[in-house]
């Protein structure tokens, strides 16, 4: 590991801590949802009512894993920036993200103008799947 590689893990000690304690709670928010959606099922529905709704939750379960397996992404995504001394480096324009920033949203990948800009042509259809990470 070379000396800037080094230094960046260092600087960026306490945000390799938050990333990693953010993906805990993801992964242990992940696991009582399970057991709650488990333990909510019903095994034999008694009508199309309660059908109905064991359906809607599974839906609402598997909308929210998904959520939560994309930022569980981009925290490692992050965690893997931070071993390869490029994370706080906008992946855009390769300037420097805002400390602000880091602190609301630790695994960002683009600066504050970046991000708008991606949000932007995301929302007009520009840029459909390439920047879908970026929202």
């Amino acid at each position: 590991m070379n000396t800037n590689m080094k230094n960046g893990a260092k600087k960026f000690a306490a945000y390799r801590k938050m990333l990693e304690k953010k993906a805990d709670e993801v992964r242990n928010s992940m696991s009582a949802q399970k057991a709650a959606q488990v333990v909510a099922r019903l095994d034999c529905p008694s009508d199309e009512g309660d059908l109905s709704q064991q359906h809607h939750e599974e839906w609402i379960f598997l909308n929210r894993n998904t959520i939560d397996m994309k930022l569980l992404r981009e925290i490692s995504d992050a965690l893997l920036r931070i071993g390869q001394g490029s994370y706080g480096v906008c992946m855009e324009c390769d300037e420097p993200i805002s400390q602000k920033r880091l602190d609301a949203v630790p695994w960002a990948r683009y600066c504050v103008t970046c991000q708008e800009l991606i949000a932007a042509r995301v929302e007009s259809g520009e840029y459909e799947n390439e920047f879908q990470e970026a929202r």
